[in-house]
């Protein structure tokens, strides 16, 4: 019988962060709703946090949670910023179509 493995390995980890960072990033430039958009933002953010915390466990060090720490709080702040300014917009332009909303012209 093979021996059961500890833990599961680290190129695990970074694939999924890896992938979870490759579909917000199409996600981002795909789509055309700004919710959309917004989310894609936030799973990307996600994605860099599992690799921090990934290689922070690897190497037995606390900076990496640290780190996640702080793109936690950033992501916060641009989620509560972030939501106002789509509710603004979506007030003033009644779409919330990134193609439809020239906030520079009238």
């Amino acid at each position: 019988m093979p021996p059961i493995p500890n833990g599961v390995p680290m190129s695990f980890y970074l694939g999924l962060s890896a992938l979870l960072f490759v579909i917000g990033v199409a996600g981002f430039v795909l789509r055309r709703n700004i919710i959309t958009v917004f989310m894609c933002i936030e799973l990307m953010l996600n994605a860099v946090n599992l690799s921090f915390v990934t290689f922070a466990n690897y190497h037995k060090q606390v900076a990496g949670h640290i780190f996640t720490f702080f793109v936690m709080v950033v992501a916060a702040a641009e989620a509560a910023v972030g939501l106002a300014i789509i509710l603004t917009v979506f007030k003033n332009r009644t779409t919330l179509n990134i193609d439809e909303v020239d906030s520079l012209k009238n």
